[in-house]
């Protein structure tokens, strides 16, 4: 599997409240290359879901536009979309996403079969995947069976059934202890380190945003990197448009 670039070119986007108009991204422009480790942190309403719903395709800027691997997803039908998520996409969220009335490994499966896969290779993945995230013996239970912590190594699992080669995560350990939120974020490390692929993380976390191989801060609707140029900023990382 091998990680794939993301670009925002010149993109502006924001939302209605109470308050009128709000914009949360401005004009911004920054690329991502390929197998990149990203972190994205930020105050609460800067944006940064935003900016993952963007990448995801869950929604279109109203300005500009964002590029994946190349391809503008703003030129996208729904169904390529949809079939984007399925199958270039790994989505982990704070608060799980899992289906109450499905066990751990059918949560997992069906990932795998709405791309398309038999239910018997799914079956046959989503075990696999159980036991690299260590939830083996915990296949059969139900999301109220679990802690925190194993909902969310399932999460994680469910994420990468379909060997993405983007993954976003948002706000990952916001709903976990210590102990928890270590294991998951190492988990997200290893399958970085072993699988290649790209992987966003919004976080308010700085300890964890630090661990990133470009920590980012999204602050006034633009992306600035968190490190001072030339201490220990990596290389691979580059704003500006593309």
């Amino acid at each position: 599997m091998a990680g794939v670039d993301v670009q925002w070119e010149f993109v502006s986007h924001g939302f209605s409240s109470d308050r009128g108009r709000i914009e949360v991204l401005r004009n911004l422009s920054y690329a991502i290359p390929a197998g990149a480790s990203v972190s994205v942190m930020g105050p609460s309403g800067a944006g940064k879901s935003t900016l993952l719903a963007l990448v995801g395709g869950l929604e279109r800027p109203d300005q500009g536009e964002v590029r994946v691997g190349g391809t503008p997803l703003a030129a996208q039908s729904r169904n390529d979309l949809a079939a984007y998520r399925c199958t270039t996409v790994g989505f982990v969220f704070q608060h799980f996403g899992l289906l109450d009335t499905l066990t751990a490994i059918e949560n997992v499966a069906l990932a795998r079969t709405l791309a398309g896969g038999s239910a018997r290779d799914a079956k046959r993945r989503a075990a696999e995947l159980l036991e690299q995230v260590g939830m083996g013996d915990r296949s059969g239970h139900l999301p109220s069976q679990l802690s925190g912590g194993e909902r969310q190594r399932v999460a994680v699992a469910r994420a990468i059934a379909n060997d993405p080669q983007l993954i976003l995560a948002d706000e990952p350990t916001g709903n976990l202890d210590e102990a928890n939120a270590e294991l998951v974020v190492n988990l997200l490390e290893s399958l970085h380190a072993h699988l290649g692929c790209t992987v966003i993380m919004v976080t308010h976390d700085p300890a964890l945003a630090g661990r990133a191989e470009v920590p980012l801060r999204l602050h006034d609707g633009q992306l600035v990197p968190m490190r001072e140029p030339g201490i220990s900023t990596p290389a691979r990382a580059r704003s500006g448009a593309p």
